[in-house]
């Protein structure tokens, strides 16, 4: 029996259901391939739908969940990882319960838009810092401690690598407030791990260096919505307040009244950037 539900749920007659037999049960055990020696997931969900084996007799004698759509768990502390998972969820859908591939395409999506967005910001990268962006930015994997190294050491070769490619510390600004511009109009909103990176760098940098680089010649689009994501962070305000000095004041409040996203719109109102509180 499969039940769209974990497994102290199954009972509920509210979820979903259908019962495999004959020759059906060898077709779904063609489906769920192990990979071997996988890891495993030991995330503390019990995962569904849920898959219960029953003799003759009616006693179950076995029970699986999918979890994740990447795993099938058990009653040990880990998962067996599936070669498939999606394919686990698709055999379901077919004889109609097609809840579980409903809510995966879900994330699905989420993880397409993510990944969008990782190249977009990877593109945007200053001259000569493609190749450290694209290192900085790879994925997470299942070792999440060993990614996170890789993440603080790339950080600090990018960093490195931006100070020898733009010794100016002006010139240096201004290519980092235009590739900061391209996290500032993701719809999805809030920085990433590689969005953060940048930020850490014009945080680092002289108030001084940030300001001439936004009042010497015409700043543009893109460096004033990284001036508009920088100017209103937390680190920013609490390190230089909220005001911006003119005439950067104007011309930043301009082209967020003009083309700024909600988020800048609404950090406007609230009496950042040196606008008056509207709000």
């Amino acid at each position: 029996m499969i039940v769209e539900g974990p497994p102290e749920e199954t009972g509920s007659t509210d979820l979903a259901r259908t019962v495999v037999t004959g020759a059906d049960i060898a077709g779904l055990a063609r489906v769920p391939a192990l990979v071997d020696s996988g890891t495993g997931d030991r995330c503390r969900c019990r995962g569904w739908p849920t898959i219960t084996v029953y003799d003759r007799a009616g006693d179950a004698i076995a029970c699986w969940t999918l979890h994740h759509q990447s795993g099938l768990r058990g009653l040990g502390c880990c998962d067996a990882d599936l070669r498939d998972g999606p394919a686990l969820t698709a055999w379901p859908a077919e004889r109609g319960l097609t809840r579980s591939r409903e809510v995966q395409a879900e994330p699905a999506a989420r993880r397409a838009e993510d990944e969008r967005r990782r190249m977009r910001w990877i593109h945007a990268a200053p001259a000569g810092l493609s190749d450290a962006a694209a290192d900085l930015a790879r994925p997470p994997g299942r070792d999440h401690r060993a990614w996170s190294r890789h993440v603080r050491d790339a950080e600090a070769r990018l960093t490195a690598l931006t100070r020898r490619r733009y010794p100016d510390g002006i010139e240096r600004a201004r290519v980092l407030l235009a590739w900061a511009g391209t996290s500032a109009r993701e719809p999805t909103g809030g920085l990433k791990w590689h969005d953060l990176a940048v930020h850490r760098q014009l945080l680092a940098e002289h108030p001084a260096s940030v300001l001439t680089a936004l009042t010497t010649g015409a700043p543009g689009p893109a460096r004033l919505d990284g001036a508009a994501q920088l100017f209103g962070s937390l680190e920013w305000t609490t390190a230089h307040g909220k005001d911006v000095p003119e005439p950067l004041r104007s011309t930043l409040i301009e082209h967020i009244q003009a083309d700024g996203t909600d988020p800048m719109r609404f950090r406007m109102r609230h009496g950042y950037y040196g606008a008056r509180r509207s709000a």
